[in-house]
């Protein structure tokens, strides 16, 4: 009786994708890379800019006065679109969202769906080319991911709230990482809303602001009474994984 070889996992692996799975992968990427060529096309990202929030600043709010609700909706699709399509746009979104719905309110919002916008990043990244990396990636890069990994919740709330990276490159990065998805929503929100909430309070100001003829200072989260907080919390957040690092070096 002959023996069946059994069946090689690696050339199962390197056979061609069909085409709905290559649908599946990089469809939402050319969606994405499709609608952020319209925007640029259409110069839709010239009226995300303070200028163009002070000219329309009170058909806006009257806007916002006749239908708060669906006022406030349509903010949060149209910020979750700007980070989605990586526009350099949020910082003049949550400063849009404390002029026209308060500093809580809108920085809530702001945060939130700052922190779809990023998960659809992630998810993109993940699905197109996070698995094809991970495979080629080296046993060094391995180990760096499995660290990652290990502390995600750590290390994706220090990213939010010191930005040693842009906010879209983190985005781009942490998609390559094998994280729960779960964890980079959660760790993105709690990192983003202090700062959310600090420039939303910036905005709700910003009448008074335009009246006198003065720009907002956008520095505001530099200022060391501002600053220290967040590196506090950052610290706060590392603690786990530093703990965790002295006890297994003790143990050496």
């Amino acid at each position: 009786m002959t023996e069946v070889d059994p069946p090689n996992t690696q050339d199962a692996a390197r056979q061609p994708a069909g085409p709905w799975e290559l649908l599946r992968r990089f469809g939402p990427l050319v969606l994405l890379a499709a609608a952020l060529i319209a925007v640029w096309a259409s110069g839709l990202t010239h009226d995300l800019s303070l200028h163009m929030l002070r000219t329309r600043r009170e058909a806006l709010q009257a806007a916002v006065h006749a239908h708060r609700l669906l006022a406030l909706g349509v903010y949060a699709l149209v910020y979750v679109l700007v980070v989605a399509l990586s526009l350099p746009a949020a910082l003049v979104m949550t400063l849009t969202g404390g002029l026209l719905f308060g500093a809580w309110i809108g920085g809530c919002t702001a945060a939130a769906s700052c922190t779809l916008g990023a998960a659809v990043v992630f998810l993109v990244c993940r699905t197109a080319v996070g698995d094809s990396l991970r495979r080629r990636a080296g046993s060094t890069v391995a180990r760096i991911e499995e660290g990652v990994r290990r502390d995600a919740f750590s290390y994706v709330i220090t990213l939010r709230l010191i930005p040693v990276m842009p906010f879209w490159l983190a985005n781009l990065a942490l998609g390559f990482v094998d994280i729960p998805l779960g964890v980079f929503v959660l760790a993105t929100f709690v990192g983003i809303l202090p700062v959310s909430v600090i420039y939303a309070g910036l905005g709700a100001n910003l009448n008074l602001l335009f009246a006198r003829h003065q720009r907002p200072d956008l520095h505001l989260v530099m200022r060391p009474e501002v600053l220290l907080p967040l590196v506090g919390l950052a610290l706060l957040a590392l603690a786990p994984i530093l703990a965790r690092r002295l006890r297994r070096a003790s143990n050496r």
